[in-house]
């Protein structure tokens, strides 16, 4: 199992991560809003501003403050 750093010491199992994607668009605000209502959303920004959404395997919802493209270097 590789874990990738999310930022501020938080990671997450790479196997689990079905996408990376910028939280600018509407249908990923959308995503968020859902997740967070249902009680699936994982704040990982620490308060910093998020500038990058994981959608994992199981449904939850993970904001990031590492830009998307970290995740690709992490690879």
């Amino acid at each position: 199992m590789k874990l990738i750093p999310i930022g501020f010491g938080s990671l997450v199992s790479s196997a689990r991560i079905v996408a990376v994607v910028s939280p600018d668009s509407a249908p990923v605000k959308r995503v968020v809003q859902e997740a967070k209502e249902t009680g699936r959303l994982v704040d990982a920004s620490y308060g910093h501003k998020t500038r990058a959404v994981l959608v994992m395997d199981s449904g939850h919802v993970i904001l990031s403050a590492l830009e998307t493209d970290k995740f690709e270097e992490n690879q």
